[in-house]
């Protein structure tokens, strides 16, 4: 086959026939129909590609500071493994499902714009864009985070002071950086490989928030956690095979072993012993010259399996990601006395990093670079505290030492602020001072 311009001319069976070159106009007619015309991005909609690693797995060759992230494609293949998945889910359904807020920081003073702002920012936030809620927003982000430690959300200021920022989430494995940026605001600092297309997209530090797992001087990607497990799934995968075709080929433990006898004489035995033997449930009778010798094979057992080798490689998977073996199923040295302590280690090792990661992302990114408000962040309710009575019990302890104020933990709740000529304020410290007492 070679190329001659715009045609094609292939050999089959020594005809020769010329095709025209349509793949490339049909791959970029797609892309339209996902993305629109590049004007329609420049009038407000968003100007990354939507699913660009539908096609597949690219790395640009055009810009020599771009650096590709490596082996995108078998880390999302792994990552559809029940042990992978299992591990992944863990984590990243836990998170998705947290409560959250956005609030006042420690050393801001509560106001009525901020106030205000707060609730437009909570609304924003709770539908970033037309198709996606938060969770939605956040579980793709979440899983490339896992994966393969980039994260990405196409960060878009609206203008509009009901809905001032759209959030789009953003194939993490397409975008490539430029090491040399200089940390001009109006210089792109990623690109967007887009398959099939003739340019990548250029996307300035506002315009992308890009969370790295595991952050290391000597590169700028980060280290998702199933990259660390990815020899380990392999490992267990191949044993996993092994198991199964073993177990699937199993053969009878015993043979009979008749010397000196024709093949005749073994065709009328095996006949035989399936027409009155087999089945039949009465006891055969055999009446040879010579007593015939059992053999025994080898039966299949457990170890034979390579249990204790998946198991071992189960602890590792675990150990990658920050999760207990209790979780990925081994439970067989998990009593309640255990149980628990593993649950909330857990919960601090595995789910707490993650989760502080992402929202000091969405603080910084999004609120404080897009929107300018820096007196403003964004928090999980679940990581505040482990334990509402303990958090509430000091909460009234504080207040009643006149260290905080009813405001401030009304604030600390995620409650709205009441004024505090209100009556609710003062029988609210009173009712706190009588339950102390």
């Amino acid at each position: 086959m070679r190329r001659r311009g715009h045609w094609l001319r292939l050999f089959v069976f020594g005809v020769e026939e010329e095709v025209r070159v349509g793949v490339v106009e049909r791959v970029r007619g797609a892309l339209r129909s996902w993305k629109g015309d590049m004007d329609a991005a420049a009038a407000g909609q968003r100007k990354t590609q939507m699913l660009p690693a539908v096609l597949s797995p690219w790395r640009p060759s055009g810009s020599v500071n771009a650096m590709p992230k490596p082996t995108p494609a078998n880390l999302r293949r792994f990552a559809e493994t029940p042990m992978a998945r299992r591990a992944i889910n863990v984590v990243k359904d836990r998170i998705a499902s947290m409560d959250w807020q956005v609030r006042a920081k420690a050393d801001a003073v509560v106001t009525e714009e901020m106030q205000a702002r707060l609730a437009v920012l909570r609304k924003a936030l709770a539908a970033p864009n037309p198709q996606d809620s938060f969770r939605t927003l956040l579980e793709p982000v979440l899983e490339d985070v896992i994966v393969g430690g980039f994260g990405a959300v196409e960060v878009e200021p609206t203008g509009d002071e009901l809905a001032p920022v759209r959030l789009w989430p953003v194939d993490g494995a397409t975008i490539s950086m430029d090491v040399a940026w200089d940390g001009n605001e109006e210089t792109p600092r990623y690109l967007q490989a887009v398959p099939g297309a003739m340019k990548s997209v250029p996307l300035l530090d506002r315009e992308l928030m890009y969370v790295r797992l595991n952050s290391r001087s000597y590169t700028p990607f980060g280290l998702g956690r199933l990259e660390v497990a990815f020899e380990t799934i392999n490992h267990f995968l191949s044993a996993h095979r092994y198991a199964a075709r073993l177990a699937n080929n199993s053969v009878v433990q015993y043979a009979l072993w008749l010397d000196d006898t024709t093949p005749q004489q073994q065709e009328r035995l095996i006949r035989w012993w399936r027409d009155e033997v087999e089945g039949a449930g009465e006891v055969p009778i055999l009446s040879t010259a010579k007593k015939p010798e059992v053999l025994r094979f080898g039966g299949g057992t457990d170890a034979d399996l390579r249990l204790d080798w998946q198991e071992f490689l189960l602890r590792v998977l675990a150990n990658a990601f920050d999760l207990p073996p209790m979780l990925l199923g081994l439970e067989h040295d998990v009593n309640r006395s255990t149980a628990g302590e593993m649950a909330e280690q857990a919960f601090q090792s595995a789910i707490v990093p993650v989760a502080k990661l992402i929202a000091d992302h969405i603080t910084r990114d999004v609120i404080a670079k897009v929107l300018g408000w820096s007196d403003v962040e964004f928090v999980f309710n679940d990581l505040l505290s482990r334990d509402s009575a303990d958090e509430a019990d000091l909460q009234i302890k504080l207040l009643n030492a006149g260290v905080i104020s009813v405001t401030e933990v009304r604030l600390m709740r995620g409650l709205p602020v009441i004024d505090a000529a209100s009556p609710l304020v003062s029988e609210s410290a009173s009712q706190s001072v009588v339950e102390v007492e």
